[in-house]
């Protein structure tokens, strides 16, 4: 057991026993134990564990399109089923138009002003666009 990538180590364990209060209720100082341990464990992943994670998923995601597509429907569809699944996040430019259009539309600013912040936005815009 001691060979698994996130077994705590001893050290730590005999820490979570003496933690836990002996109150007398049926289980309840191994619930504590275990519960500092899967807290323990889930703490234990790190970007790489969750890249691993990601890189499954897409994985899984990828062999659904190809079997969607050789048994029931054409490219297309699944194209469209991965941008459901994998949406790609908002760019800033996206986020800083939407909170503008509402500036807009809520306040009464000079169109001087919300002029050059939209020119500086769709600028945002083009420099993200170019680099992908």
């Amino acid at each position: 057991m001691t060979d698994h990538p996130i077994t705590p180590p001893l050290e730590l364990v005999q820490e979570w026993y003496q933690e836990a209060s002996l109150s007398g209720a049926p289980y309840e100082y191994e619930q504590q134990i275990a519960a500092r341990a899967a807290q323990w464990g889930y703490d234990q992943r790190g970007e790489v564990n969750e890249a691993k994670l990601q890189k499954a998923r897409d994985q899984e995601l990828e062999a659904c399109c190809e079997w969607f597509v050789r048994d029931w429907t054409d490219v297309e569809t699944a194209d469209k089923l991965r941008a459901a699944r994998r949406p790609k996040p908002q760019t800033l430019s996206s986020i800083a138009l939407q909170t503008l259009d509402t500036i807009e539309r809520d306040a009464h600013y000079l169109p001087e002003i919300t002029d050059t912040i939209r020119r500086a936005i769709l600028r945002l815009k083009q420099l993200e666009d170019s680099n992908g």
